[in-house]
């Protein structure tokens, strides 16, 4: 049986980001750390801190064709990297990743969603195995590069490169309690907002995308924090050979 996420951390990266890319005004009477520096300017500098760090967190929350997809990974560029997923607002998987070795668990809603259509025993086998166990894979493997796309810091950086010329400010906000500068641009029917961090380094907190076909909210946060990521202990996980 496959499990397949359906998810693809570049193209929904690039969906959030590429709206940030076309004119903006600002206001004369702006106070704080970003007073004088155009939406595009605030945007871009907070691209290139983004694109710089060695491991953050990454929340989305998408609603897709196939459902909903909620997922929260830590991921660092040493490879190592925790997380978990739920599609289609049900069932839920975790995933650690430490090196070259991914360790998932999948819950029993989500085994049951992904055989759909599979001989009812197959899939009561398949749960009673796998449900709240670790299974453990090589990253290279073509069944779990889909499972840890989020895992993959180096590629999410590259979509945080500075290049926009259309963001626009909308004034001070806050994000988990964290002050922050508001800049929106429009896109046809889809509207961008992006969320600086106005208090320490300027990185990205938050990008959202509204009025699209694939309604989006990306939250970052822990900034160069260590990652921990632990095998799993021996009993819990499944050897799927024997």
């Amino acid at each position: 049986m496959r499990l397949v996420t359906r998810i693809s951390v570049n193209t929904l990266c690039a969906l959030a980001l590429a709206g940030l890319a076309a004119c903006g005004t600002d206001s004369p009477k702006e106070t704080g750390p970003f007073a004088g520096q155009s939406g595009p300017e605030v945007v871009n500098k907070a691209f290139e801190k983004t694109n710089g760090v060695k491991s953050l967190r990454i929340g989305i929350d998408m609603t897709t064709p196939d459902g909903r997809i909620k997922a929260d990974f830590a991921s660092s560029l040493g490879g190592d990297c925790t997380g978990t997923m739920s599609m289609g607002g049900e069932g839920r998987m975790e995933i650690v990743k430490t090196g070259d070795t991914v360790y998932t668990k999948f819950d029993e809603a989500l085994l049951r969603e992904q055989a759909e259509g599979e001989p009812k025993e197959d899939v009561d086998a398949a749960v009673e195995l796998l449900a709240g166990r670790w299974t453990e894979s090589k990253a290279s493997d073509p069944d779990t590069k889909d499972s840890i796309e989020f895992c993959d810091l180096k590629g999410l950086l590259k979509e945080f490169e500075a290049g926009d010329n259309a963001a626009e400010k909308k004034g001070p906000t806050k994000v988990a309690g964290t002050p922050a500068l508001r800049l929106t641009e429009k896109e046809g029917k889809e509207t961008y907002t992006v969320d600086v961090a106005a208090e320490g380094a300027p990185y990205i907190l938050r990008v959202t995308s509204r009025g699209g076909e694939e309604p989006m909210t990306m939250n970052l946060s822990d900034f160069d924090m260590p990652v921990v990521a632990e095998k799993p202990a021996a009993k819990d996980i499944v050897d799927l050979e024997q």
